[in-house]
């Protein structure tokens, strides 16, 4: 196999975390952010190189992982702290603030293998925050829990790192990253392009999206549509004064979208939807054709 068909997952990265640093770990998809933790943690060895981890270490990377699935949720969690080192009094004290948080009480003596994804997230956090890791790895995992739940996970690890623990977190969520960490580390194609603090971080994260993103038009394909396929949307492109144009923060800007009809007869009353987000997810505006009145037709 030659050298050029060989893809990295990591390649060159090197950086420290000092103890009681919130560490957040930013990239796109394949960026290698899920592989790094996972060699922090020790679950994958690195081709070369090496990681080294000084303290007691807890870490939530994909659902129910360290999990005995033929165990019951309170088998687990007495196993979990015996990984950790922890002994068997020291878990018995944080039992029930560990079952209260994960919200499990009912099922906390059933088989690990019939919780839902929900419910080995919420049981495997609780313990990963509770039982007291001087270090905690945490990747975006939190996705699935519901949003009450997200926002207990939250609470907790800012309460975890101003405990002084060290925390590393991999997340898409810009906003928790930036509330939640003091640095960050961001990763492109398996290797590192910046490290610094977590505005700065950020700021370089957004602005390659930006320069990326260098269309007038919008790509539409078949494997995003859903419903009826009566109409179609055809293309969406982004006008100024007639002009094609791409999205410019504070300059005016028009979006043409062009509808198909997929049948003969005339369809009345169309409407059309679309939203703006930021990069970070979170909704900015919010349109409807139904705000003026009646929808369109097509003939």
């Amino acid at each position: 196999e030659s050298t050029e068909d060989v893809v990295w997952a990591l390649n060159d990265i090197s950086f420290e975390v000092q103890y009681g640093q919130v560490f957040g770990i930013i990239g796109g998809n394949g960026a290698g952010k899920s592989t790094l933790l996972k060699i922090l943690s020790g679950i994958m060895d690195p081709t070369k190189g090496r990681a080294t981890v000084r303290g007691r270490m807890g870490s939530l990377l994909e659902v129910g992982t360290g999990f005995h699935p033929e165990l019951t949720g309170r088998e687990n969690l007495y196993l979990s702290g015996a990984i950790l080192g922890m002994k068997k009094k020291e878990i018995t004290e944080k039992f029930d603030e560990i079952v209260a948080f994960a919200d499990i009480e009912k099922f906390i003596d059933t088989p690990v293998k019939r919780y839902s994804s929900g419910m080995q997230i919420r049981l495997a956090f609780s313990v990963a925050a509770h039982l007291d890791p001087e270090i905690l790895l945490i990747d975006e995992v939190l996705a699935v829990g519901d949003i009450e739940f997200q926002k207990k996970c939250l609470g907790k690890m800012d309460d975890v790192s101003k405990g002084g623990r060290t925390v590393l977190f991999v997340s898409h969520n810009m906003e928790s990253v930036r509330n939640l960490c003091t640095r960050g580390l961001l990763l492109e194609h398996g290797t590192s392009i910046f490290d610094g603090s977590v505005e700065n971080t950020i700021g370089h994260y957004l602005s390659l999206g930006v320069q990326k993103n260098t269309s007038d038009r919008i790509s539409i394909s078949d494997f995003e549509r859903s419903g009826t396929g009566m109409v179609k949307i055809k293309s969406v492109r982004f006008l100024n004064s007639g002009q094609y144009q791409k999205p410019t923060t504070g300059k005016p800007l028009d979006i043409c979208f062009q509808l198909e009809s997929t049948i003969a007869y005339q369809i009345k009353d169309v409407r059309l939807d679309f939203r703006i987000d930021d990069i970070t997810g979170n909704r900015l505006l919010w349109f409807s054709t139904k705000m003026q009145g009646e929808g369109a037709s097509l003939t």
